[in-house]
């Protein structure tokens, strides 16, 4: 098959969606496909023949650096386009996207989960792994996200909507301390923060509309965090992630030792069962397709809640889904190609 990997973009999300993309066009690469890795916002800049683009003798990943502990400027990332546009595909992303057999939407954030790019690709014709643009962009609300679980009965910590220049005291009275504090569309973390009195819940939102003007606050829930993982409709083991310091972050979810994971994750079989089953209901409620991860919270009382969706899962040396397909003894280089495969099913 003709392969592309889309990684990269412009969101905060970028150091991340590279390494997923370096990752998953090294695997694709051994499987014997003809693969190429582009940056969906730089392209490919002076590339005068596309022809022999899938079967070129060229190391696309020999650029790529890592993930480092803080999210990536982009602004120096959009000084780097020659053309100085805004427009989210780079040069010939869309001409070799079009020739390929299937893309593989290795992109995180903004930039790949909120819809717009798969709706791109549906009004192209191109086929594309992952969920649709319906499904990606509500899922990347987290408060649009809320509302469609709140209805289907799903239990979710208390949290309430906030626009910037809206904040007040009558909400943060519903709520309580400690709370958490969310940019509404981010992803990876990057902009959360826990505020244990209104001082630090003031830092929290500032830094929060430092990425966008609305946020979500919701209830900081004492206990343990899991993530479940739906490749075709079924759920994958459970995983538990155990930051040794402070909560799941930005820093803790990609620097390799700052998170311990266990999986299957040790708990009761009809707590994991339970969990797999509200993993497999969000899927359907936010109309997913071929693959997603679900990430979830239980109290001390190990009661459940559901954290959010993620419609394009990370696939780097410490990413959840690769380790839940790990568990049920599917390697990495099968991963992929089921993740094709499910993705492929979209189009039958």
């Amino acid at each position: 098959m003709k392969i592309v990997v889309l990684a990269g973009g412009i969101s905060t999300e970028r150091d991340v969606s590279l390494v997923t993309g370096t990752m998953v066009y090294r695997s694709l690469k051994k499987s014997g496909h003809d693969v190429i890795l582009m940056d969906v916002f730089l392209g490919l800049e002076g590339e005068e023949h596309l022809e022999d683009i899938f079967t070129r003798p060229v190391e696309w990943d020999a650029n790529i650096g890592g993930i480092a502990e803080t999210d990536p400027d982009i602004e120096a990332i959009r000084n780097l386009r020659a053309d100085k546009s805004d427009n989210m595909f780079g040069e010939h992303v869309l001409d070799v996207c079009a020739m390929a057999d299937i893309v593989f939407l290795a992109l995180h954030g903004s930039n790949g989960e909120d819809g717009r790019i798969q709706a791109a690709f549906d009004l192209m014709g191109i086929r594309y792994t992952g969920c649709g643009y319906l499904s990606s962009a509500i899922s990347m609300d987290k408060y649009m996200t809320r509302k469609f679980l709140e209805v289907e009965g799903i239990p979710m910590a208390q949290g309430i909507y906030v626009k910037k220049g809206q904040e007040g005291p009558m909400w943060t009275e519903e709520i309580g301390y400690p709370c958490i504090v969310k940019p509404c569309c981010g992803g990876s973390s990057v902009g959360v923060s826990k505020a244990e009195n209104s001082r630090e819940l003031e830092q929290a939102l500032e830094l929060a509309f430092s990425f966008e003007n609305e946020a979500i606050v919701e209830s900081f829930i004492t206990g343990r965090e899991f993530s479940v993982g739906v490749i075709g409709g079924e759920a994958l083991p459970v995983i538990e992630i155990a930051p040794i310091s402070g909560f799941y972050d930005y820093k803790n979810k990609y620097q390799a030792g700052s998170t311990v994971e266990t999986c299957p994750a040790k708990i009761p079989q009809e707590q994991a069962r339970k969990m797999q089953e509200y993993a497999v209901q969000v899927y359907q409620t936010l109309g997913m397709a071929a693959y997603a991860r679900i990430d979830f919270l239980t109290d001390e009382q190990g009661e459940i809640y559901c954290l959010e969706a993620n419609t394009l899962p990370g696939m780097t040396p410490t990413s959840l889904l690769p380790q839940e397909a790990a568990a049920m003894g599917m390697d990495f280089d099968t991963l992929c190609l089921r993740l094709i495969e499910v993705s492929m099913g979209k189009y039958a």
